[in-house]
């Protein structure tokens, strides 16, 4: 049982950790990467569909981005989720293909865009740190039912504390590699 919830726990933080890294990846930097835009919703004959479902995204030029739908229907669509997302991108589509031409950041924008980055990296740990909360609950519950000694139930904790420290350092890494991509000049 030690072990299972052990295993259990550290998918869980995995899970959470690639999920937090998926959201800071939509915040932009100075550079186009399709991962901007891939994952927004649009519209797809009533179903909220990813655009990377619906198009197919890449960056030709380090300050550019184009999406260019597999059905020129949804071109509309596309372009009036990516402008709804509010991420200071202006789309322009014409007619076949969506360009999105990524400008310049400004001082203020990027400290914008930090404080952003750290508002979402605090949701992650914030999971993470729920994730801890739900381990020793159930080890303590294991304890109360005599499946685990007592000792277990502590190393148990110990353990879980670990893994948390563990996955909020990656997290805190990847922010820190974040900010510096924003702040570069």
């Amino acid at each position: 049982m030690f072990r299972e919830v052990m295993k259990e726990t550290e998918n869980k933080m995995q899970k959470t950790l690639a999920k937090t890294k998926e959201d800071l990846n939509t915040i932009r930097t100075g550079r186009a990467r399709p991962s901007l835009v891939e994952n927004i919703k649009a519209n797809n004959y009533g179903v909220a569909t990813p655009i990377q479902q619906m198009a197919k995204v890449f960056a030709p030029e380090a300050r550019q981005i184009v999406i260019e739908p597999w059905d020129k229907n949804n071109i509309d669509t596309i372009e009036k989720a990516i402008m709804q997302e509010n991420l200071g991108l202006n789309p322009s589509n014409d007619g076949s293909v969506i360009r999105i031409n990524i400008p310049q950041l400004t001082e203020e924008r990027r400290k914008e865009l930090v404080k952003i980055l750290h508002e979402k990296a605090e949701k992650g740990r914030i999971a993470i740190r729920a994730i801890r909360r739900e381990a020793n609950e159930e080890l303590e519950m294991l304890e109360d039912e005599g499946e685990i000694s007592e000792d277990n139930m502590h190393r148990g904790l110990d353990n879980v504390q670990e893994l948390t420290d563990e996955y909020i350092g990656k997290l805190d890494s990847i922010v820190k590699n974040k900010e510096e991509e924003i702040m570069e000049v």
